[in-house]
């Protein structure tokens, strides 16, 4: 200034404290000053100006189509590919063979790097964003150092809710993800996760698509992902089943989801009336998750409720019909009157209602229970039969040799459909099943199958992480038993079946020993009682094994 020294302010822009030029900015950033050469502010390369924002040709194109992160060669927090590397990481890695796998992209840049002048090399990056030497299908590979992230403990409110439709997106494209940090966690988790359960190439890459589609179309950058946005690949026919599990495992699921047995829970009592509803909903949720409080009473199954809601569902639509709006109006009376005559009907019907009373009588919400010192029976109990020898013969000599052992566990040594499906590798050893407190010596028929099995498994599935003894293909990428149906499935009938055949077989063996049978397959003697009740049967005397 005229007559003064004043020091330069900083540039109000950039913050550089040399180089001023004029109106509070720096030679650099204002639009009049000459234009001088600097290097890129990504690569280093010499020879960029402002007019590219001080950026190299190669590095703009390389910032539209990768995302912001951390470089795991250099460290810098800049653009990175699916690789992890920033362009100058990846420039020198190319410039000693990398292209031609010559050598690793930690060893090329183990001893410095080469600055180069800018504009004069062409980019390595293709078309949508994915290298050049890098297929559209090829799967990055798994960084050692785990990426930093934490979820957002908030979440953005919306002004309206809109149905997404993801098919556009296959023509138009997807963005890139809201949150890039949590784009690099949950890649390199899924990768982990695929890598230590054994998945393909094919679901690994399926997975990474769909996880990418997701992340794109978060509202709130950072958050924990909801079932429900995952569930809206099925729009587009990708499989959510696996992208579900890693985001749970990982700790960045959101369950919003509805459970099925809510929804038909719901849909079965909307007839009764509003009073009723509510002490219906609140036996419900006694019943599923336990009181922990006086009385106190353990959590049942959900396939438990569904048969006791099924059982008194009659009486209270009776009920209903004929006026009564809560169930504290329920008398003795009505209970008897509406209770079928005898037989299994009765015996059902009782027990359901007797678990509805018993329950809201203990936590006070009906005064009485009507169905005390009313006497419904016990369920009528059928009498084992045996099988036809060739229905067992067939399974044994099955093709398939995941039907041929579980059918020659279960023949042999009258396993149950839970035991069959919590049986793990490490639980046959020495030619013996150890299966909770009971060591059963296998059969050379059963051994000679397990086996056959087992390489048979080896070969679908030789980097499974699955500890059970019976898996398929749904199973085979993560870490849970098959279900009921499968082996029912397997069995050509259910596993009861099967296990009464041979019980059955045993006892006329033996002559009635009683506790023959209950050492040899767990049975308690009330258990047993069911099967010597047959031994003076007409139609089972002359069985034979």
């Amino acid at each position: 200034m005229p007559g003064k020294r004043v020091t330069p302010p900083p540039c109000r822009r950039c913050g550089r404290e040399d180089g001023y030029y004029s109106a509070g900015l720096c030679d650099r950033c204002h639009r009049h000053a000459p234009q001088v050469a600097v290097g890129c502010l990504d690569c280093d390369a010499w020879g960029v100006f402002r007019t590219t924002k001080w950026l190299c040709l190669a590095c703009m194109y390389w910032r539209r189509n990768h995302p912001v992160g951390v470089c795991r060669i250099c460290g810098a927090t800049v653009a990175v590919n699916a690789e992890h590397s920033c362009r100058l990481c990846w420039r020198v890695f190319l410039d000693h063979g990398g292209r031609k796998g010559v050598i690793g992209i930690e060893e090329a840049n183990r001893h410095g790097q080469q600055l180069f002048l800018a504009n004069l090399q062409h980019s390595t990056a293709g078309r949508h964003g994915r290298s050049r030497h890098t297929g559209a299908d090829e799967i990055p590979q798994l960084v050692t150092a785990t990426p930093s992230f934490r979820p957002a403990a908030y979440q953005q409110l919306l002004l309206f809710i809109a149905a997404r439709d993801l098919r556009h997106g296959r023509d138009r494209g997807f963005g890139e993800p809201a949150d890039p940090s949590m784009a690099a966690f949950l890649t390199w988790f899924l990768l982990e996760h695929a890598a230590r359960h054994g998945w393909s190439k094919s679901s690994t890459k399926i997975s990474l698509h769909g996880l990418a589609i997701v992340l794109s179309l978060q509202d709130t950058p950072g958050a924990p992902l909801r079932a429900s946005e995952i569930l809206q690949l099925h729009q587009i026919k990708l499989t959510t089943l696996r992208l579900l599990e890693v985001c749970a495992a990982a700790g960045v699921l959101d369950d919003d989801r509805t459970s099925a047995f809510r929804d038909w829970f719901s849909a079965t009592i909307d007839e009764l009336p509003e009073p009723m509803r509510t002490e219906v909903r609140r036996w419900c949720t006694v019943m599923r998750e336990g009181s922990t409080t006086p009385p106190r009473s353990r959590a049942r199954s959900e396939q438990t409720v569904r048969l006791y809601t099924r059982w008194f569902m009659p009486a209270l639509r009776y009920w209903s019909a004929a006026g009564h709006t809560s169930l504290r109006e329920i008398a003795r009376d009505d209970v008897i009157e509406v209770l079928p005559e005898s037989g299994n009907p009765r015996s059902m019907m009782g027990q359901g209602l007797k678990s509805l009373f018993r329950t809201l009588k203990a936590h006070h919400v009906v005064f009485l229970n009507p169905t005390r010192g009313v006497k419904t029976g016990t369920h009528e109990r059928r009498h084992p039969l045996p099988l036809p020898a060739i229905v067992i013969r067939d399974g044994l000599n099955s093709p398939d040799p995941a039907t041929a052992a579980a059918v020659a566990l279960t023949a042999f040594h009258a396993l149950r459909s839970g035991d069959l499906r919590r049986i793990r590798l490490t639980d046959i050893h020495s030619g013996r099943l150890h299966l909770d407190t009971r060591v059963i010596p296998l059969a050379e028929p059963v051994r000679s199958r397990i086996q056959a099995w087992l390489t048979e498994r080896n070969r679908r599935w030789p980097n499974t992480a699955n500890p059970y003894l019976f898996i398929s293909k749904r199973t085979a990428i993560r870490t849970e038993p098959v279900g009921v149906a499968w082996i029912t499935w397997r069995l050509g009938r259910t596993a009861q079946v099967i296990r009464e055949d041979r019980i059955l077989d045993e006892l006329h063996a033996t002559g009635g020993d009683v506790r023959r049978i209950c050492d040899l397959f767990g049975l308690s003697i009330a258990g047993a009682t069911r099967y010597t009740s047959t031994l003076e049967h007409p139609d089972l005397a002359d069985h034979s094994p």
